[in-house]
Order: structure tokens, then C-alpha cells, then sequence
């Protein structure tokens, strides 16, 4: 990439600077390369001279001058070099780098932009791990699409990757769901029935009870309650869970790992989760309740890991479960939460520290609100979900891509406003049918193209000088550096933006420049950059798990 080539180029010349006596040996300022926003002062800006003049005796326009007559620059790559302002150094980008860019494109197709693979790191991305109670909702679909986006990139970014769900399947709820079905159950039979405080109120508790009375009759009324809560609560379970992978796969979503909580309980894994935790000195009684010592980690108190009943709490399951996480092999950890769970980080944290690894192994993504927006007021849609909106009501309106691009369209640390009516829009306005439409409208050129017998594999790229193609075709040479760099920032967001702005430079470029005319060389060169551009929009799609269409 040009930015990691001009880094090593500007350290070489700060090098041999210090060995000639003009910079002092401990001068060594970073080195920043940036984009500037005016196309005046080059493709790449650097203002080291401004940085190191501070160390030196020379003032920084001079030190600058100095750093560029020793930077060597390939001009296959460069094309020139100026000093600019106070001290800035400017680069202006040869075409012929862009041009090969462009060959490298057409020669690695889905390839192209992907990492070779990265030996000694494992990672673990764990997302929506929704308890099977209900439907999935707004927020689990947005959390879902940034999962299986992050673990899209990861892969693409040369990460050894593995996707899981961690299905909350113990506790009160799931107690709930089985006592909210028997109220339902009850009331088929004709009983007077009150629905508990807590309990489940949607539509598909009445399905599920229905199911039952239907398949089984008034056999379950004669069992004891609790026998009778405990059979409901399973067959409630093994249905809502098959219904809420059914609605990830027709997201686009699969996982690699489908983990059950009470697998935790049954295997014995709290149990020995608590043991380790003892045996390295976190752990205490008090008040006849275990304690974990998280407050040695900068928790800012300790936490119960048993209370007094001798039930063990949540903290003691999450705490064996990412234990075995790492038993697993795995050596880095992405956790996907809810915005309620932000205050749970830091004792998971320190867990994770007290079981012997770095605070730095477990890496937790919050997911902000999802509000469903329509002329601007909000929307509320399933009555048979019960207070929320289900992610299959949104699939059902808006379909899987568009409902795809605009979760992540927004920084995960953002409330998300999601517009309904655009989403379905058929314009440049859609964002997502708008970046779509470039892959489409190329792949009508290029079906074109059959009649005149060019061949863009073989062209003669050095023709393409218009302003139009240049912008085009620098945008193409940013993919590999944006992969990169999103990959290690997790700014998922910036993917579609980046779709957006390809889009863009094409529809410009195709609105600038006849494609298909009388030069032939020319046209078998523009149509060589409207197959690249074809290509990246295409992996680029798919790492947001979206499609590619031909024809719109």
C-alpha cells in the first residue's frame, strides 16, 4: 500500500538524517501520513518536518526540503514530491501505480483487498445469543448484522474466525416461558388462568400452547405443575430456538457454534470455573455467599458468585463459559452486547485477568437502540411478537440486504434510526439500492460489450487520464488499506460509507466518460476500470453479506 510505502520511505530518510548529525539520535517522531482534503495539495500529506524541526536547528520548511531529497522515491509509485506551507511534504500518486492496481484487481477477483492468512490467533466472535423466549427483534438484527459482518472482514483481513451463539437457555426466563404457555394452555382448556407479572404476552405463546393442546389434548393437566412447566418450558424452547435460526438464516446469519448455557451446569463447567478462580486466590466467603474478587482487577466492587441459597449467579456462568472459551484454543475474544450490558465489562474484565490471561483477550462491541423510523414517527409493528418488533417483520417489509446495510450503516456506539420508507426506496436516495445499482449498471455494460469483441483484460491502461477515471481508480487502491484498517478498528460503518463513495466515483466517471465508442483502445481500457470497479463493489457487498445484482 502507498501509505506504508511512503512511512518507510520518510523512516529512511529521518535515518540517514540522524547518521549525518542534522537530526539527534533520540529525535523520533511518529510519522503520520494523511489524505488531504484539498486535491491541490496532493494524495498524501505528511507533516513530519513540523514534528521533528522541534528537536532539531533546523526551521521546518528546511528540515522538510532535507527529508525529500533523501526519500528515493519510485516514481512507478510517486510522481512527484513538494513542499508545501510551513513544512508539509505533499505526494502526488503516479498512474501507473493506479493503472497496475487495476490489473492486480482483474487478475485476484474475489481475492482482491484479502489478507494472507495470519498464523497464532484465534478469535471468537459471540453475537445475538438471545434467550429462546421469543422472536428476535430490532436490536438483535442489528447486533446480528454487525456480527456476521465483523466475522466476514476478520476473514477477509487474513483472521482465523469462528462465529457462536451462546443460547441463554437456564434461569428465571426460561422458568417464565414455561409458566407463560401453561397459562395459555389452561385457558384452552376453559381454566381461569392469570397471567404472572413477568410472564410472556405475544401471539406465539397462544401458537405454541394451541400446538400442544392440539398434538397432546389435556394429557399435560394431569401431570403435577411443575412437571407440567418444566415439559411446556421444553417443547417452548426447542421451538422458539429453531424459529430464531430459521429467521438468522434467512438473514444471511449462520454460526459456527450453537453453545446451550445449562451445558455449563450439566458438564460441570461453573463448578470448575469457580475452582480456578480459587485456586489463583480471587475468590472469598462472606456473609455465607462465595465471593469473587474482582475489585483486584479495577472492578469497582466485588461480586457474588454463589449467594446464600446456594444458587450460582449469572457472573459465575459467563465466568466459566468464557474460561472454556479459551480452554478451546481460542486466543482472542469478541463479545456483541446489548447497550443495557455496558456496566458488566469491567467485571468480566477482571475475571478474564483472574483466570491468568490479558484483559486485552476479551474485546467487548455495545450495540446501541434501534429505532424504526417512518416520516418521522416512530414505528411500531408486531402485535404477535408482543412489545417489540421482530427482525422477521423488518425482513418481510424491507427484504435482507437493505435491512443488512442500514445496521451497520451507523457506528455501533450510535442510535441507530432506521427510515423505513427509504429502505424500500427505489432511488439514489436508498443508499443501499444506489450502491447496488453501479454493480448492475456495469454488468449491463459489460453484457454490452459482447457485441463490439473488446478485450479490457488486455488493455492499454496508461490511457486512462481523465480526472474522472484518476478518482475512480485511487478509490479502487484505497480498498486493501480500508479492509485493513476497519478490521483493526472494528468501525464497521465505514464499509458501506466506503460502498457509497465507490458508487459515486462510477456514476461519475460514467457520466464524464463514453465507455463504448469509436476508440476502441480507450474503450477496452475504461470498460478494463468498470470490471475492476464491478469486482470490489462485489466483495465489498459481500462482506456486508449483501448481494451483487446483474440487472435492477
Amino acid at each position: 500500500m502507498v501509505i506504508d510505502y511512503l512511512e518507510s520511505r520518510i523512516a529512511h530518510a529521518l535515518q540517514l538524517l540522524r547518521e549525518e548529525g542534522i537530526l539527534s539520535v533520540d529525535n523520533r517522531a511518529e510519522v503520520i501520513i494523511e489524505v488531504p482534503r484539498d486535491k491541490a495539495h496532493g494524495d498524501y500529506a505528511c507533516n513530519i518536518a513540523l514534528q521533528a524541526a522541534k528537536g532539531s536547528s533546523m526551521p521546518p520548511r528546511m528540515l522538510a526540503e532535507a527529508i525529500k531529497q533523501r526519500l528515493d522515491l519510485d516514481t512507478d509509485i510517486i510522481s512527484s514530491t513538494e513542499v508545501a506551507g510551513p513544512g508539509f511534504i505533499n505526494f502526488f500518486m503516479a498512474q501507473k501505480i493506479l493503472a497496475d492496481n487495476l490489473k492486480r484487481i482483474l487478475a485476484e477477483k474475489k481475492d482482491y483487498g484479502c489478507a494472507e492468512p495470519l498464523p497464532g490467533e484465534r478469535i471468537l466472535v459471540e453475537f445475538v445469543s438471545a434467550n429462546p423466549t421469543g422472536p428476535l427483534h430490532v436490536g438483535h438484527g442489528r447486533g446480528a448484522a454487525v456480527g456476521d459482518t465483523l466475522a466476514r472482514l476478520l476473514k477477509a483481513a487474513g483472521r482465523d474466525v469462528s462465529k457462536e451463539f451462546y443460547i441463554n437457555n437456564a434461569g428465571t426466563q426460561m422458568e417464565m416461558l414455561g409458566r407463560s404457555i401453561d397459562v395459555r394452555y389452561r385457558e384452552i382448556l376453559g381454566e381461569a388462568a392469570a397471567m404472572p407479572a413477568d410472564g410472556y404476552h405475544g401471539e406465539y405463546i397462544i401458537d405454541i400452547a394451541r400446538d400442544i393442546f392440539e398434538r397432546e389434548g389435556d394429557v399435560p393437566s394431569k401431570m403435577p405443575e411443575e412437571e407440567r412447566i418444566a415439559h411446556f418450558r421444553k417443547i417452548g424452547e426447542k421451538r422458539l430456538l429453531a424459529e430464531q435460526k430459521k429467521t438468522l438464516e434467512n438473514f444471511g446469519v449462520t454460526f459456527d457454534t450453537w453453545f446451550s448455557e445449562c451445558d455449563l451446569y450439566e458438564s460441570g463447567l461453573v463448578e470448575e470455573g469457580i475452582e480456578a478462580l480459587k485456586e489463583r486466590g480471587y475468590v472469598y466467603s462472606n456473609a455465607d455467599a462465595l465471593w469473587f474478587k474482582a475489585t483486584a482487577f479495577g472492578d469497582d466492587k466485588d461480586r457474588v458468585l454463589i449467594r446464600q441459597n446456594e444458587v450460582p449467579t449469572y457472573l459465575a456462568a459467563d465466568i466459566a463459559y468464557h474460561k472454556n472459551k479459551l480452554d478451546r484454543g481460542f486466543t482472542r475474544l469478541v463479545d456483541i452486547w446489548g447497550a443495557d450490558h455496558h456496566g458488566y465489562i469491567p467485571r468480566m474484565r477482571a475475571s478474564i485477568q483472574a483466570l491468568g490471561y490479558s484483559s486485552e483477550a476479551l474485546e467487548v462491541l455495545i450495540i446501541q437502540m434501534v429505532r424504526l423510523m417512518r416520516g418521522g414517527e416512530q414505528v411500531m409493528m408486531s402485535k404477535r411478537a408482543g412489545e417489540f418488533t421482530s427482525l422477521d417483520d423488518i425482513l418481510a417489509e424491507v427484504g435482507r440486504d437493505a435491512a443488512r446495510f442500514f445496521f451497520i450503516m451507523r457506528s455501533t456506539d450510535s442510535q441507530l434510526d432506521f427510515d423505513m420508507a427509504l429502505a424500500v426506496e427505489q432511488s439514489n436516495e436508498n443508499p443501499v439500492y444506489y450502491v447496488q445499482y453501479a454493480h448492475a449498471r456495469i454488468c449491463s455494460l459489460l453484457f454490452h460489450d459482447e457485441a463490439w469483441k473488446l478485450q479490457p483484460d488486455e488493455a492499454d491502461l496508461s490511457l486512462l487520464q481523465e480526472p474522472s477515471e484518476i478518482e475512480l481508480m485511487k478509490k479502487l487502491l484505497d480498498y486493501s488499506r480500508e479492509i485493513k484498517e476497519v478490521a483493526e478498528t472494528f468501525e464497521l460503518h465505514r464499509l458501506p460509507r466506503f460502498s457509497q463513495d465507490l458508487a459515486a466515483l462510477f456514476h461519475q466517471f460514467y457520466n464524464n466518460c463514453r465507455i463504448l465508442g469509436e476508440n476502441r483502445g480507450l474503450s477496452s481500457s475504461r470498460l478494463a476500470l468498470c470490471k475492476a470497479t464491478r469486482q470490489v463493489l462485489a466483495n465489498l457487498l459481500a462482506i456486508m453479506g449483501i448481494s451483487a445484482p446483474e440487472r435492477m
